[in-house]
């Protein structure tokens, strides 16, 4: 009895003349064509971008013309055949099929993937379908393997996976856009002196979905050196641009005995390494998305593997721009923060290489980066790309108690929210760092796609939450 092959491991092969191996695929319809003797009907089962071609004798007796009606676009089959060479352009094996089982049909009349080139914004409106199109099958194809490389590349250097809450009580941005979890009865809230009574709520406190998981991770990097988190975050900042999502994934590594420069060569070592495992594991999608979207992009990618990431302070790239001569939207002063006009001109066309930018202004930055000598600027950093901007964040954390907790009182950051984190601060207190990718970011970049929302399965913004 035979067991289905995946059709990747297949459509590689190459066979000598004559030469055939009994197989079994199961998979979706793509086309079917032919006359009225032979049938051709390409199949693919989402293991690889390439289809493979079943061929369909006609006038055997195993395929009548009703099962053949059944045979669409969109349908799912288990074919039985034989592996052949090919005699057509594009393939070196075909399937000379003696059996086609329909597993699920697909009514040409409503299935909305009937024809090519559906245009990317037609595709968002049914997320539940677009992974069977041969882009968003590459997209999510590289996503996993991202995320594979992302845990090996931690894991062959000594990192421990924390898995960090998803359910706060605690802003790590300071910046009060979260959504809020409760089990209160949205319609007859609880009050108490004129305020929600939360204490009749399931944690007996406000709770909220997490923005980042930065600051348990410092926590455990104060006791096992050198841990990453990896996981959903989420941010309720209404904001319909194709660079935010109200969920993405974020990845976060916190160091223990890391100052700022082991940080930056971390952040470079490990984006150097993204890239040069897409290039090696996932040609054949990458060449896929280069020829049908972004003619740069294996360019690109191959561009950060041959080039050392410029390193500059904020102060540096501001006079940059200032006397660049260019004309940006948004005007450029010291203490303004950069904007991705304002990033990306200093990767594309001051530098044209990847950018590290440190020594940021600490009005502008979290309170958590350590401050710097001159009471103006603190130890953060953003690694810069071509074509996204801000790819990276981060910094060293400040160790010093007493430096924290007046940067938390100049915020108005209420100390009984934060005493847990700054007892990390109280005992045994070490030089730590780390830094936060936008995991769809990476992807952006990866992929060649140009908006966040096609690089997520089921992307989440303002007005969508439908699949």
């Amino acid at each position: 009895m035979l067991t289905h092959t995946d059709i990747k491991k297949l459509t590689g092969l190459t066979l000598g003349e004559g030469e055939s191996r009994p197989v079994q695929i199961k998979g979706w319809v793509r086309t079917k064509r032919g006359n009225k003797q032979v049938a051709f009907i390409a199949v693919n089962d989402g293991s690889c971008v390439a289809s493979i071609q079943v061929v369909a004798d006609l006038n055997a007796p195993a395929f009548p013309e009703d099962l053949m009606k059944r045979i669409t676009t969109g349908a799912c089959l288990c074919v039985d055949g034989r592996l052949v060479p090919s005699m057509g352009k594009g393939q070196t094996v075909e399937i000379q099929a003696d059996k086609i089982e329909v597993l699920g049909e697909a009514d040409p009349e409503t299935y909305p993937l009937q024809k090519k080139g559906h245009s990317l914004e037609f595709l968002r409106e049914i997320a539940h379908l677009r992974p069977r199109t041969n882009t968003f099958g590459a997209v999510l194809r590289l996503r996993h393997e991202m995320a594979y490389a992302l845990h090996t590349f931690y894991h062959e250097r000594g990192f421990y996976y924390l898995h960090t809450p998803l359910i706060t009580a605690s802003d790590c941005e300071g910046a009060g856009e979260m959504f809020q979890v409760t089990t209160l009865p949205l319609e007859q809230l609880p009050m108490k002196d004129g305020k929600i009574d939360y204490s009749k709520d399931f944690f007996g406190r406000q709770a909220s979905l997490t923005v980042s998981g930065q600051l348990e991770g410092e926590l455990g990097a104060m006791a096992l050196s050198k841990i990453y988190t990896f996981g959903p975050t989420f941010r309720a900042e209404n904001s319909n641009t194709p660079r935010h999502l109200a969920e993405f994934w974020m990845n976060e590594p916190e160091m223990a005995f890391y100052e700022i420069e082991d940080n930056m060569d971390l952040a470079e070592e490990f984006l150097k390494y993204l890239t040069a495992y897409a290039l090696e594991h996932c040609g054949d999608d990458l060449r896929f998305l280069n020829d049908m979207y972004d003619k740069e992009l294996i360019n690109r990618l191959e561009s950060v593997q041959n080039t050392r990431f410029e390193r500059l302070t904020y102060t540096q790239a501001v006079d940059i721009l200032k006397s660049s001569g260019a004309k940006f939207e948004f005007k450029v002063d010291w203490g303004v923060d950069l904007q991705s006009e304002h990033e990306r001109y200093l990767v594309e066309r001051h530098f044209k290489r990847p950018v590290i930018l440190t020594d940021y202004p600490k009005d502008i930055k979290a309170f958590y980066m350590k401050q710097n000598d001159d009471g103006k600027t603190v130890r953060g950093m953003d690694v810069l790309f071509p074509q996204i901007g801000e790819i990276i964040g981060g910094s060293q954390r400040e160790e010093n108690l007493d430096k924290l907790q007046r940067r938390i009182q100049e915020l108005h950051i209420p100390d009984k929210d934060m005493w847990w984190y700054l007892d990390t601060r109280r005992f045994g207190s070490a030089p730590h760092s780390g830094f936060g990718l936008g995991f769809e970011r990476l992807l952006l970049f990866i992929t060649g796609m140009t908006n966040i929302r096609d690089v997520i399965p089921f992307p989440r913004y303002p007005q969508n939450a439908e699949f």
